[in-house]
């Protein structure tokens, strides 16, 4: 079997909405690495976009799925409930930052934490209005899409966005945006265009995922924090790409001390299987009616016992401090880099939510053509990376946080030398 007809295959029958990465058909794949179904082996620094923290097919979590499978694999939770669905829900109650009473609820996507951290928000505030930032992403449902701060490809052709969501600049001073213009644009909207008393929340992303990696800094946040208390504004943190341990905490707000109202959680909190879930103040989670909330496949029982893994996983193998390390070793190669690569203008990320940025060195202007040839380098050297940003010049690093010591070095080396080639391409 051939990836050339697979490809064939695929465009006579998907729909080219479904865009590709790559056009690498997996056969399979174990903790950091992919074999395509022409036996190539890749080494994967994409993770599924964040998803396998605890690397491909980890034994725990395996061994955890074939023990569900062998009692039930769907009851519905709203109509036969399960244990493990709340016992799961006990232990991101603990886990996530405040010292007040948490409540839970399971959905299977980010997109769907998202839109019922909205909801949530609403009911619990009766206001409707909500705030975003530019360069977020928050999922490709249309409260997502209104949500997310970047037209393509996200928004393009897809018609009009439910009302009353507004958008400030995100901190970036990289591209000439500080703190202090943010909050002032933020300022400027509560005058010009959204009375704060209609806001029922503040939604941002502790570090911008597809928006390019930006980490927001720690007086951005704070001010968040204390113009929704001044408001009654709520403030939700976007955790799906940042939780379970990527940035170096067990969740990326933690490097803040700001604790939000409710958190969004998905990719990494199963392992690979369809699982995400919303953690927030118990009153404001408990201000929906019975039915409001849920759906049919919210909490699959096969999605909760690889959830339980995962946490078991990432405490017993120490995952926030290997996050550490791991990051570090990305980027001193990176920065090793520099003096001789004039278009890496950015290297950036906590713990292991790593990213580097490129310009072109003459106009210093951002490079997605240098971002796009390194990742097609790399990708011919056997090295999967993605790119992203509001201008698509970053190459983000999503390795799994278990990737073996030897084949990070490996890594590490292709990733250097593909830079080195697309200088001289």
């Amino acid at each position: 079997m051939k990836n050339s007809a697979i490809a064939e295959r695929k465009n006579q029958s998907i729909s080219r909405g479904v865009g590709m990465t790559t056009q690498v058909y997996a056969e399979r794949a174990e903790n950091s690495e992919i074999w395509d179904v022409e036996g190539r082996r890749y080494i994967d620094f994409s993770s599924g976009i964040a998803v396998v923290n605890t690397g491909h097919r980890h034994p725990k979590v395996i061994e955890a799925v074939k023990a569900q499978l062998d009692r039930f694999t769907h009851t519905c939770h709203q109509v036969v409930p399960y244990e493990s669905y709340v016992h799961l829900a006990e232990r991101l109650n603990g886990m996530l930052p405040g010292k007040f009473d948490k409540k839970t609820i399971f959905v299977t996507t980010g997109a769907e934490a998202v839109e019922n951290a909205i909801k949530i928000a609403r009911n619990a505030t009766g206001r409707q209005a909500v705030i975003a930032f530019a360069g977020g992403f928050h999922g490709r449902t249309f409260m997502g899409m209104a949500l997310t701060g970047k037209t393509a490809p996200y928004k393009l052709g897809f018609g009009a966005m439910p009302g009353d969501v507004f958008h400030a600049p995100f901190p970036v001073p990289l591209h000439g945006v500080t703190v202090a213009d943010s909050l002032a644009a933020l300022d400027r909207l509560f005058k010009a265009d959204v009375d704060p008393s209609r806001v029922a929340a503040i939604i941002v992303e502790p570090v911008q995922g597809e928006g390019g990696f930006y980490e927001a800094p720690r007086d951005f946040v704070s001010a968040l924090r204390r113009i929704c208390d001044q408001n009654g504004i709520l403030l939700i943190a976007d955790e799906v790409q940042t939780g379970f341990a990527r940035t170096g905490k067990m969740f990326a707000m933690q490097h803040h001390d700001v604790v939000p109202d409710i958190t969004t959680m998905a990719k990494s909190l199963a392992g690979g299987f369809p699982l995400s879930a919303v953690t927030g103040r118990a009153e404001l989670m408990d201000s929906p009616g019975p039915g409001g909330l849920g759906g049919t496949y919210a909490g699959n029982p096969l999605g909760i016992a690889a959830a339980h893994a995962v946490l078991d996983v990432i405490e017993e193998e120490k995952l926030v401090d290997r996050a550490n390390l791991l990051g570090s070793r990305l980027k001193q190669r990176l920065e090793s880099l520099r003096a001789d690569v004039p278009e890496i203008v950015d290297i950036r990320g906590p713990g292991f939510m790593n990213a580097v940025e490129f310009n072109d060195a003459a106009k210093g202007l951002p490079s997605p053509e240098f971002a796009n040839a390194v990742r097609l380098k790399a990708l011919d050297k056997g090295l999967i990376l993605l790119t992203c940003g509001v201008y698509s010049n970053v190459i983000r690093f999503l390795a799994p946080i278990t990737i073996q010591d030897g084949v990070m070095t490996e890594a590490l080396d292709i990733l250097e030398s593909s830079i080195k080639d697309a200088r001289g391409a």
